[in-house]
């Protein structure tokens, strides 16, 4: 959309015109209005140009590119070994600029070094260089020695007290309270790492980010426990993570309520009213139960923290159980105490990076305005060109469709081009969804800023299916923002025709999107995380002559079902996003019955858990394959910088694994035999060492079930050619845009640059 036309200083040159003179241009059918809307264009790029100029002398208000010179002006420098710099007229690129050259570091340099040596500005160059919440130790504060009696220092580390469950809970943890035995190994070494040494410290570093839900409803387990809930609505267990609160001052260090720690249930048992209560990590709204006012939350007086595993243990009456490591919590058995109306929730959860929907910032999805022919007002024999904004029907809590059908019947009945359908809360929508989308017609979905509504659906129909089902015609389009469906499926048709189609038409204009969105893998989950249906697709097209764009979002199995004899594939565009066929041996993308999904495919920044089968693939570029990636027309496009599996039938290659690592290995067995004088190696022995790099190569993860904090991360003893295999050398998959290897990077220079002398650094991961 073109910014500049919708600017409301477009017509003020026109309005400066004698009123004689504008009504002399509309008889000439605004033709000067044209004219002085395009020097009025101009006019403002200057002006505009001239405040960001002056803006860009100040780090808090100068555009990206300008930063790197503030840098340069305070002596500032980059680290090298983070990588090349983006291109600034690309969107990935700016971000890779950001943080290899953070803003906020930048700003604070000259306090940095004014502070250098101190304990407390590790914490913060962790948060301002790699936007990491951090703890900072000086491990040998935690040795155990001999202290002089007449020096004695009661706030070191202890011997173990076993009577202490709290204490007892955080040993090996950033906050571990008791006295270690040296350890000699370095904290720094490139083998094995070693803590506890006079020389250590170590900044312990949080990846995981927390996500709020806010006044959600719970899910009841009645079928293992009658007054059981877990805060998931997918009802899985869940671990609750905190909700950090802010230092109060920049020169403290770190406690546990200032970083996105998992809820342990020590603590929370010590101290519920750090954790539970409104804007807190988490908290509990019963409507009509036990005299609670069910505006309020749950009082913390009322809260029993426990160990709810196998809902061995129930509270007694008028309380609440609450178990915040499984993300359970438990009523009385007694008939009386069993909440009969809504129980709601808001808490915390953790995951990698902003997909898949959720209560974070997404940017709201709007394609160009149409533009209409409208009366003129000043003659109504003519007609002027006219931006029609899309008509908006919302739907939530205090607003006029409590329920998607109805906003859904009401845009039916009025019929506008262009319509979106906001969904303003986080609540859970039970209600079977049919749409249809005619031609020439555009419809959104979507969630609201700040909300992450879940579309819940059931077995309605015992003849028909239940997904939730949109029909595309021609030059329509269809956009899913926001959304986590759970239950079944989405179904997206094609028109039903008269006659058959014509293969020389291969596509009909239609567009579907799915963009920050969750198609829970399997349908729905148990409390292991175990997918219920782990066959069953997230996504079906039927005959869809569509453009088909997904990103950001996390799904399931997709099928594609179209005519391989007549028509031409479809295009399918796939960016920042998890494709989960839940086992690797199974089809992530393809078409039941047939070798291949007959679809032309674009995928970007993914990671693919399962076999992809497509007819071809345009380009595939910085994404994980732990299956095969197979198409029929190997002569058309590439992939460049991912992995995927050797013997796969694929389009040519460029910088994948792990034919490098395979190659690579080759290259130095002959090399070493020529320089020892050796005879060359076999083939044998030169196959064995490539099927070891392949191995050693293989993608690891910290978690591949859907519904975990770890789910899709990297491990940490992934070999680094995924973790930095990526064209801007950033790890492959995913989470490609989080930049973490630069980040790390970056981090490790500047706290080696200000970490107190004599000391050795390392980096250790939390989560």
């Amino acid at each position: 959309m073109n910014t500049l036309s919708t600017d409301p200083r477009i017509d003020r040159l026109n309005q400066l015109l004698p009123a004689v003179h504008r009504m002399r241009d509309a008889d000439q059918k605004y033709a000067l209005q044209a004219l002085l809307r395009v020097v009025a264009e101009q006019v403002n790029v200057v002006e505009d140009d001239i405040r960001q100029l002056y803006r860009n002398w100040f780090i808090e208000t100068a555009d990206d590119w300008v930063v790197p010179y503030i840098a340069d002006l305070i002596g500032y420098r980059a680290v090298s070994d983070t990588g090349q710099t983006g291109n600034v007229t690309t969107n990935e690129g700016r971000t890779l600029n950001r943080v290899l050259i953070p803003r906020r570091e930048v700003a604070n340099t000259i306090a940095y070094r004014r502070r250098k040596g101190t304990l407390a500005l590790l914490e913060l160059l962790a948060n301002d260089v790699a936007g990491w919440p951090a703890h900072a130790v000086e491990f040998f504060q935690r040795l155990g020695w001999n202290q002089n009696i007449n020096h004695p220092h009661p706030d070191r580390a202890q011997t173990v007290d076993v009577r202490h469950v709290g204490k007892l809970d955080l040993i090996g943890g950033a906050f571990d309270p008791y006295a270690h035995s040296v350890d000699v190994r370095r904290i720094d070494s490139q083998r094995t790492v070693g803590c506890y040494n006079i020389s250590s410290v170590g900044v312990f570093v949080w990846r995981l980010k927390p996500y709020s839900v806010t006044r959600t409803r719970a899910h009841c387990v009645d079928r293992l426990c009658p007054s059981g809930y877990t805060f998931s609505v997918l009802g899985q267990d869940a671990p609750l993570f905190i909700n950090p609160v802010p230092e109060s001052d920049e020169t403290d260090i770190s406690h546990e309520l200032n970083v996105p720690a998992a809820i342990r249930r020590e603590a929370f048992a010590k101290h519920p009213e750090h954790f539970y209560g409104a804007g807190k990590s988490l908290a509990i709204w019963v409507e009509g139960w036990a005299g609670v006012d069910g505006t309020q939350p749950v009082p913390v007086e009322k809260i029993v923290p426990s160990n709810l595993t196998d809902w061995q243990y129930l509270p007694p009456a008028g309380h609440v159980a609450v178990d915040p490591v499984l993300g359970r919590f438990a009523f009385p058995a007694d008939f009386d105490q069993v909440p009969r109306k809504s129980v709601r929730v808001s808490y915390h959860y953790a995951f990698s990076a902003d997909i898949g929907g959720g209560e974070y910032a997404r940017g709201i999805f709007d394609p160009s305005p149409r533009e209409i022919e409208a009366p003129d007002p000043t003659d109504l024999t003519r007609t002027i060109p006219q931006t029609v904004a899309p008509t908006v029907y919302r739907v939530g809590l205090n607003q006029p469709n409590i329920r998607i059908g109805e906003a859904l019947n009401r845009w039916r009945k009025d019929k506008p081009l262009d319509a979106v359908i906001e969904i303003t809360d986080s609540g859970v929508y039970v209600e079977p969804i049919t749409i249809r989308v005619n031609a020439g017609h555009t419809l959104q979905l979507r969630a609201a800023n700040g909300a992450r509504p879940i579309v819940r659906l059931l077995d309605w129909q015992t003849d028909q299916s239940d997904a939730l089902t949109v029909v595309l015609c021609r030059d329509s389009r269809f956009t899913l923002d926001g959304l986590l469906v759970t239950g079944r499926g989405v179904q997206v048709h094609g028109p039903q025709r008269d006659k058959p189609e014509d293969p020389r038409d291969p596509i009909c204009g239609a567009h579907l999107i799915i963009r920050h969105c969750t198609l829970v893998p399997g349908w729905g989950l148990d409390c292991d995380c175990v997918p219920a249906y782990e066959s069953q697709p997230s996504l079906e097209l039927f005959h869809v002559r569509a453009n088909v764009h997904i990103e950001h979002s996390i799904l399931g199995p997709i099928q594609i079902h179209e005519d391989e004899v007549k028509l031409d594939p479809i295009p399918v565009s796939i960016s920042d996003t998890i494709l989960d066929a839940i086992s690797s041996e199974r089809e992530a993308l393809g078409a039941p019955g047939y070798d291949e999904a007959h679809a032309v495919l674009t995928i970007r920044r993914c990671t693919v858990f399962g076999i992809v089968d497509v007819h071809s693939v345009c380009l595939a570029e910085n994404s994980i394959f732990t299956n095969c990636l197979n198409v029929a027309r190997r002569q058309i496009g590439c992939m460049r910088f991912c992995h995927v599996p050797y013997g796969c039938r694929t389009p040519r290659r460029y910088h994948c694994q792990p034919d490098l690592a395979a190659q690579a290995i080759e290259d130095q067995l002959r090399a070493d035999a020529l320089a020892n004088g050796d005879s060359a190696p076999s083939d044998a022995a030169v196959e064995i060492a490539k099927e070891f790099e392949r191995l050693r190569v293989r993608p690891q993860f910290n978690e591949t079930r859907y519904g975990l904090p770890a789910y899709c991360q990297l491990a940490d003893t992934c070999a680094d050619e995924i973790k930095r295999g990526s064209d801007d050398e950033s790890e492959m998959g995913v989470f490609h845009d989080l930049f973490q290897p630069q980040r790390e990077s970056n981090l490790a220079a500047r706290l080696d640059e200000f970490t107190p002398a004599g000391t050795d650094l390392g980096i250790i991961h939390v989560t």
